[in-house]
């Protein structure tokens, strides 16, 4: 009997098969009824059944094993990936699942065949392919949606911290601009402030990275702008926070373009408050802004421990540092490390591009180049210049 004429033959013993191995796989809540526990195996069995009636040529065999089939985005599989998410499945309990399937389906079969009939070597082939097929629509659909409720939740997260963190500021803010205030009582009034900056600033390094991962990039607007001043302004705040550390700037009085001054100011935030903390922390950091040409160029150099070429490789990837390697490395102080990765985010909305090398001789050197519109200004309306 044909593979695809025994799956439809005996869809319920498979179905019954199914059922019973969904049972045994432990889940939060209430234990799931015989209908949830099928969820959509039903359609899945017919549409493998099908699949296996239809003509195939060799080209399409080959690009399905690949996986270069055809895809298509309301699926069984896909929908029951998401029923049991939502049950409390795990990842692992629905790759067990499919491969529960298989071991059943190819099991019956072969028992079901006489000792002397011929088991179709290629229905076994395209079972398998289907089965393949089948799970890999499930396990995407799984992480993606697994990855969307995650983006919602710190989205929401950053929203909401946003409120406390500036009531904070601001209380800090005015307390600071008192007379009464002691000398002690200013020093840990001023550490709550900075401290709170600080939270806030990583609070809105999770929202864009949150906006980065929902949408087509981070969202920016240009408008004719002075970078010189914005770095000036990063500089002065960074020597405030960090009273200890030498910033040696080279810009020049003016660096006109069309850019997004806050995001910029933010490039330029991290960037150099990346060079302060792995720095060494008795040698300048060396700041140089050049606007000559048609490119806004800024380069941020320091010295101490070299960056390895394994880490330079995914450096702006916040994934990458986040690996437990990293995080075992750098012990309970670890960050998110979403500095770097915002300013690569910035940079490209702006059609520049980012570069880092490092080296014991030369140091670190991070570099950024960003196209200043100039032909874009020439026809902007004189009032706007």
């Amino acid at each position: 009997m044909r593979l695809s004429d025994f799956i439809l033959k005996n869809i319920e013993p498979i179905l019954q098969t199914w059922e019973d191995f969904a049972r045994t796989l432990e889940t939060p809540g209430t234990p799931l009824n015989r209908e949830d526990l099928r969820d959509h195996a039903y359609l899945m069995l017919q549409t493998i059944a099908e699949d296996l009636r239809t003509q195939q040529s060799s080209q399409e065999q080959t690009e399905k094993s690949q996986g270069h089939g055809e895809q298509d985005d309301d699926t069984a599989a896909r929908t029951h990936a998401i029923a049991r998410l939502l049950s409390g499945f795990t990842i692992e309990q629905v790759v067990a699942e499919f491969r529960a399937l298989r071991a059943s389906v190819i099991k019956q079969w072969l028992s079901n065949a006489s000792e002397n009939a011929e088991i179709d070597v290629e229905d076994m082939i395209r079972f398998n392919e289907a089965i393949d097929q089948a799970l890999a629509e499930s396990v995407a659909s799984y992480t993606q949606a697994v990855q969307a409720s995650r983006n919602v939740f710190l989205g929401i997260l950053g929203h909401d911290l946003r409120t406390p963190l500036g009531a904070i500021m601001l209380g800090a803010d005015a307390l600071l601009r008192t007379d009464d205030l002691s000398t002690r009582a200013t020093k840990i009034t001023s550490r709550i402030y900075t401290s709170v900056k600080r939270a806030s600033r990583i609070v809105g390094d999770l929202l864009d990275f949150t906006r980065s991962q929902l949408g087509p990039g981070l969202p920016v607007s240009k408008t004719m702008s002075d970078a010189a001043p914005a770095l000036d302004r990063v500089v002065e705040e960074l020597r405030m926070v960090n009273p200890t550390a030498t910033i040696v700037v080279e810009s020049p009085s003016s660096a006109v373009g069309l850019y997004d001054a806050a995001r910029l100011e933010q490039v330029f935030s991290n960037l150099i408050g990346n060079a302060l903390q792995h720095g060494d922390p008795s040698a300048p950091v060396n700041v140089a802004l050049d606007s000559s040409g048609a490119k806004l160029r800024l380069t941020v150099h320091n010295t101490g421990a070299v960056i390895p070429e394994h880490v330079l490789e995914s450096i702006f990837n916040p994934l990458g540092r986040y690996s437990p390697d990293a995080m075992a490395e750098k012990g309970p102080h670890a960050s998110l490390g979403l500095g770097l990765f915002i300013a690569s985010e910035i940079v490209s909305a702006h059609q520049g591009r980012i570069d880092v090398t490092s080296s014991a001789e030369a140091g670190t050197v991070f570099a950024i180049e960003i196209p200043t519109g100039a032909s874009d200004i020439q026809n902007l309306p004189g009032s706007l210049r």
